[in-house]
């Protein structure tokens, strides 16, 4: 690769090598990868109720015993610190320490009852993220990386993305070009802090782009008298895309909250999560699908409370709440779902550093938009919070449901970049009593 290529595909993009302005293509994909950007086969699609997700994902493991599932009348070395409270949700109770959230929940269900076995940070998260149980020798696509290829990108910005570290988030088999278009939003510096990662890079004009791309037509039509006019299609049509996404201020301005009004800004609060809560919203409405908002340093083995207390509730009940009540307030919510879980829980047991150990037999997540029932609390685990005891259910069964709302049952098939056909989720199960 030459110099003024690499600098390209190093600059103000983001992290990923977004656009190689050669015979190449782009995303760093070779033509036989670009070749398998083919359309999924399979099941019907069904009417879809949702078609737009925003995922939280507290990388990990959140204590939800804490969060979601407290447990009053358990012994005080269970229980923890944190009493429930009511909320908007007749019945149904959260964390004290969640304060604005409660005042939301009749927007939202909880499924108090996943579980699963694997109390590992990166396998974890790649069952939660793909929805499909890790496998030797196999790397499924993340959630965000299905729906890429699933739903065709709008000009000007990419279908999947992602805020922040997001762990798991690759597309796996299905290829780098359905990985995630990955952007980072900053806390209180500013009102454009992260849009300015955006764009061409330093001394590279838009005239520049266009005799590249010019450069690019002769290299199409030179493959198309060769008789590999498929491929060279889809290396025309995907270097049209990025070329319109690094053109395009569509991104830029997502990014840029000052546009917003104080009155929509400051209930998101400065956090990370907060602001980026906000820039989610903002993609949708620029044309992303599918967006993922990594929020981290959940894995609680000491002062899980203290932690919990003054960091990591304060910044995603803010977040969470204010991001529930714009979307319903722009009549966005009932599109949009939006899904907030970790790679598993905490122990019931608390250790000896006042902190939970991991803990996959029990957590909780949260649903909200898109067709789910609001105002929910659905499955229970037994009297310590140990294990589920009603409507027991896993990842697979979680992801299931969500692509359901989108329009795709479980069996719906997408092919690898190997050619192999692979379906959405081999053992998920549409949780119906959520929708």
């Amino acid at each position: 690769m030459s110099s003024d290529v690499r600098s390209m595909s190093r600059g103000r993009v983001g992290r990923r090598d977004f656009l190689w302005v050669g015979s190449a293509g782009l995303l760093g994909l070779t033509a036989g990868e670009f070749a398998q950007r083919k359309a999924w086969a399979g099941p019907e699609q069904g009417k879809p109720v949702a078609r737009n997700v925003i995922q939280i994902f507290l990388t990990g493991g959140p204590a939800t015993i804490d969060m979601w599932d407290l447990k009053p009348e358990a012994p005080e070395k269970i229980r923890g610190e944190f009493r429930p409270i009511e909320t908007s949700a007749p019945g149904v109770q959260i964390s004290e320490q969640m304060p604005l959230l409660a005042k939301q929940m009749h927007l939202a269900t909880l499924v108090r009852s996943v579980a699963h076995t694997i109390a590992e940070h990166t396998q974890g998260q790649a069952y939660v993220m793909t929805g499909n149980r890790p496998r030797p020798a196999v790397e499924s696509p993340s959630l965000g990386s299905l729906s890429a290829a699933l739903w065709p990108s709008n000009r000007g910005i990419p279908s999947n993305m992602t805020l922040g570290r997001v762990p798991s988030a690759s597309a796996g088999e299905l290829g780098a070009v359905f990985n995630p278009f990955e952007l980072t939003v900053a806390d209180d510096r500013g009102p454009q802090s992260g849009a300015e990662t955006i764009g061409l890079p330093e001394g590279f004009s838009v005239t520049d782009l266009d005799r590249r791309r010019q450069v690019l037509d002769k290299l199409d039509e030179r493959m198309n008298r060769t008789g590999s006019s498929g491929t060279a299609g889809q290396l025309k049509q995907f270097q049209q895309d990025a070329l319109e996404i690094l053109r395009s201020d569509r991104i830029r301005a997502a990014l840029d909250v000052s546009r917003e009004p104080e009155a929509t800004r400051n209930p998101f609060g400065n956090s990370t999560v907060g602001r980026s809560a906000l820039v989610a919203r903002r993609l949708l409405e620029a044309g992303a699908r599918f967006v993922t908002i990594g929020f981290g340093d959940w894995d609680t083995h000491d002062n899980n409370f203290t932690r919990l207390r003054n960091t990591l509730l304060p910044q995603l009940d803010q977040a969470l709440s204010a991001l529930l009540a714009d979307l319903a307030e722009r009549g966005l919510l009932q599109e949009t779902i939006v899904y907030c879980a970790g790679e598993f829980g905490r122990t019931p047991g608390i250790n000896s550093n006042a902190g939970r150990d991991h803990w996959s037999r029990a957590m909780t997540v949260l649903l909200a938009g898109g067709g789910f029932r609001p105002g929910l609390a659905w499955g229970a685990t037994d009297e310590l919070g140990s294990d589920p005891v009603d409507h027991a259910c896993s990842p697979d069964d979680v992801s299931a449901t969500i692509f359901q709302q989108l329009g795709f049952a479980p069996s719906k098939q997408v092919q690898a970049a190997s050619g192999r056909v692979i379906p959405l989720f081999r053992n998920g199960t549409v949780l119906r009593d959520l929708v």
